[in-house]
């Protein structure tokens, strides 16, 4: 299919001004405010918001995080969502945690990061994973708790720590050692012993390719990237952006969602993300391919790197969100998940998820003030823009009538993103909606759309709508 897009498809160039949209957007409960902007209502009940959301610092693996377990990392970001917001933990009705690289001692490490957070040992808590996206099915799970009259205040994050990874004996070496704790006699024990062969000592890491195909997920970027036949002069520049915007943000103090994090082992505070890196271009074009070699086009300077980082937010109602006397900072309005081919389409995510979520919503691209996108390779941000940009694309592989068209780039990503900021898998879905949510206000806006790709060719989108009474902290 790569290659047969790559002849195929429409090759238009990126517009900052595109406002296309699709022929088929309908109404949604459309009302107006005061002010005349479109907004959009709750499909029943009461409005659900995002009350607020922090992250600790992203950190390169290997890094500042190195000594702590999951489930200690997650902590600072539920205790600190806590903190900031001043909600008491007897308030909390139910947490909502993700993780994607798990680690086995702690299997439900909602639980475990939440008891260790200091919450009260009476509020029940489950994890939830969908790889890349699996603070997004938090955030959607509470959403759905709370609009079916369950609880009223659920926390919702997710943490990764790749610096500490399970790492398992191999399959034969494990079904040995099972053997052997059933053994009775010193003659059993010694015939298991005996049958070790060295192939059972290699261990097993764990995996960075797709079960489905065996592929890494870089080299799925390169061949997409190549489909869509975007160069590696343009991913670079993409790269480059992130890295600039994201050092702004942070020197402007725009990344309020974050908190510092003191480790039992370092004097220091860690207060900010360390992968951010503001290079050269002759700099990043001197990089060789990091995965399809010699002539791939996905090098270490424009991918998403290994990160370390917990994220946690809460969700609930309007209405208690006033009585808490909490200003909200956002509405969650609707949310979709999408799949499709996970060899060819993998990384597409937002390019099938944008039109739904925009058609659900009634909402049209001209609609939407902020876009958020989690960066997984500069090559597959952009192969995704060329995708909503192809009336090809959408007619052939979408069934749809016509294009959604591509984000305005100068409203996207513009506090950096996962390139520069860091990918700690299960905490980027509460960082994206943070981003879109301070950014609304920032940038006085009213629609905010988040959307991401995951493994297993997987994806999300999401739509917020700035609260009226959100200012910027």
């Amino acid at each position: 299919m790569a290659s047969y897009i790559a002849k195929s498809v429409i090759k238009n160039t990126i517009s900052s001004t595109n406002g296309q949209h699709l022929n088929t957007v309908r109404t949604f409960s459309l009302g107006l405010q005061h002010n005349q902007k479109k907004t959009l209502s709750p499909k029943s009940g009461d409005s659900v918001v995002l009350l607020d959301g922090v992250r600790t610092p992203f950190l390169m693996s290997g890094t500042d995080y190195n000594s702590l377990m999951p489930h200690e990392l997650a902590k600072h970001a539920l205790s600190g969502i806590l903190k900031k917001t001043g909600v008491s933990k007897d308030l909390i009705d139910y947490v909502i945690y993700g993780t994607v690289i798990q680690e086995v001692k702690t299997s439900n490490i909602a639980r475990e990061a939440s008891l260790a957070a200091g919450y009260n040992e009476k509020t029940p808590a489950h994890t939830v994973t969908m790889a890349c996206i699996s603070s997004n099915v938090a955030i959607a799970t509470a959403v759905g708790l709370i609009n079916s009259g369950i609880y009223d205040v659920i926390v919702c994050g997710g943490v990764e720590s790749m610096s500490d990874v399970p790492i398992r004996h191999s399959r034969k070496m494990r079904s040995l050692m099972l053997k052997a704790n059933k053994a009775k006699t010193l003659q059993q024990k010694l015939s298991l012993l005996a049958s070790i062969r060295p192939n059972y000592l290699i261990p097993e890491l764990p995996a960075v390719a797709e079960f489905s195909s065996g592929e890494t997920m870089g080299y799925s970027a390169d061949r997409l990237a190549a489909a869509f036949d975007v160069s590696r002069q343009e991913q670079d520049e993409f790269a480059l952006r992130s890295h600039t915007l994201a050092q702004q943000a942070f020197d402007k103090g725009y990344l309020t969602d974050l908190i510092p994090v003191q480790t039992p082992t370092q004097t220091k505070l860690i207060d900010r993300d360390n992968g951010i890196r503001v290079s050269t271009p002759e700099k990043l074009a001197s990089l060789k391919p990091a995965f399809i070699k010699p002539h791939g086009t996905i090098t270490a300077a424009n991918a998403s790197y290994l990160t370390d980082g917990a994220s946690a937010c809460i969700v609930t109602t309007e209405s208690k969100a006033k009585q808490l006397g909490i200003k909200p900072k956002a509405y969650l309005r609707n949310f979709t998940f999408v799949s499709q081919d996970p060899i060819d389409q993998l990384l597409l995510g937002p390019a099938y998820g944008t039109p739904l979520i925009l058609e659900k919503a009634g909402l049209s691209i001209k609609d939407i003030d902020v876009w958020e996108f989690h960066e997984a390779f500069a090559g597959q941000i952009l192969a995704n823009f060329k995708a909503m940009d192809s009336d090809f694309f959408a007619q052939k592989y979408m069934k749809r009538q016509s294009k959604v068209g591509a984000p305005d780039i100068s409203k996207f990503n513009n506090w950096g993103g996962s390139l520069s900021i860091g990918h700690p898998f299960a905490a980027t879905g509460v960082r994206l909606a943070m981003h879109t949510a301070n950014r609304l206000v920032r940038e006085d806006g009213q629609f905010g759309l988040v959307a991401a790709c995951a493994a297993g060719g997987q994806g999300v989108a999401m739509i917020l709508e700035r609260h009226p009474d959100a200012t910027p902290n």
